[in-house]
């Protein structure tokens, strides 16, 4: 069987990433946005040929998220009017509602953003979202939603109650649901509430779930990464950057889509994708003096770690492990 080439053929589902400066530092965050990130945005022109591309490769439509979009406001509008200029349709903007003073700014702001062509807000409920937002924010949002004609799509609104019983007024750390809910609440939520196995989310449950030896991890990680072609719910960021299965912290450079990845240019995802995590072990620990832990969560965690390492300890820049200010927000 010959081996398969690494390619991003065509692409599936998924969306843009405005920014990742944020309001929160949630502890599930896939891509470690914070309010530590510097603020910069996606530029109207790189979400044009970044949606120019996503067509090109058979996707005609994608939602928007962050970090929070809403904290540059005229950026947003500008990118829901190159989509609509464009005829690329937005399934739904993200938000965390942290921007919410009162009824009268956010019907003002949301109106002018469905004059531009936005009709659906997802508007994110979750403990993780709660440590940073009180739920007052969110209820609000959902109604400014509804007296504007935008669609409030709450995610996901079974926490609502829950949330509602500690007090809407104002932020509960996890500890408090923990306390309220039981000691297995924290564990229970991966399967409730959509979680991806990288960035902060990987730290906090290796906690919650415990990890394997060192070996163990090891032997799970030698075969090919064959997740790094997952188009199912794929991102490009402000950088111009596809990042490949998920996998946050990894990179493709948008004009590089469509075309076999180069092995030269993109060494670390090229030894991932024929060689798995032992692979690019192997390289950290005879080229880069990485030590490894005794013990991890699992093999992307390990991943997650080793380029860390030659990111922030062996000052390692290329262009398959960006943003570089990823790793220094974990």
């Amino acid at each position: 069987m010959p081996n398969p080439v690494f390619e991003i053929e065509h692409l599936q589902s998924g969306g843009l990433i405005t920014n990742y400066y944020c309001t929160s530092r949630c502890a599930h965050c896939l891509y470690a946005c914070s309010p530590n990130w510097p603020k910069y945005y996606l530029d109207p022109e790189v979400a044009r040929k970044n949606m120019l591309k996503i067509m090109e490769l058979g996707c005609s439509s994608i939602h928007i998220g962050g970090g929070e979009p809403f904290l540059n406001p005229e950026g947003l509008k500008a990118i829901v009017e190159t989509a609509v200029s464009l005829g690329m349709a937005i399934e739904y903007v993200e938000t965390n509602s942290s921007w919410y003073k009162d009824m009268g700014g956010a019907c003002t702001l949301l109106e002018s953003l469905r004059e531009k062509g936005l009709t659906c807000l997802l508007v994110s409920i979750s403990p993780f979202h709660n440590e940073h937002i009180p739920l007052w924010k969110v209820k609000g949002v959902m109604e400014a939603c509804g007296k504007v004609g935008i669609r409030a799509f709450p995610w996901i609104p079974e926490f609502c109650e829950e949330i509602e019983a500690l007090g809407d007024s104002g932020t509960h750390k996890l500890s408090e649901f923990e306390e309220k809910y039981g000691p297995g609440y924290l564990k229970g939520l991966p399967s409730r509430y959509w979680i991806h196995w990288g960035g902060r989310a990987i730290k906090t449950y290796a906690e919650i779930f415990g990890s394997k030896p060192f070996e163990e991890v090891l032997r799970e990680g030698g075969g090919r990464c064959l997740q790094l072609l997952d188009v199912s719910h794929f991102h490009l960021d402000l950088f111009g950057n596809y990042v490949p299965g998920l996998c946050s912290g990894l990179a493709i450079e948008r004009e590089d889509l469509g075309t076999p990845i180069s092995t030269e240019k993109y060494p670390h995802l090229s030894i991932l994708f024929q060689a798995g995590v032992r692979g690019l072990y192997e390289l950290a620990s005879n080229k880069y003096e990485f030590k490894p832990s005794e013990s991890y969560m699992s093999a992307c965690h390990l991943c997650l770690e080793i380029r860390k390492h030659l990111v922030l300890n062996k000052d390692v820049n290329s262009p398959d492990l960006q943003p570089i200010e990823f790793y220094g927000q974990l």
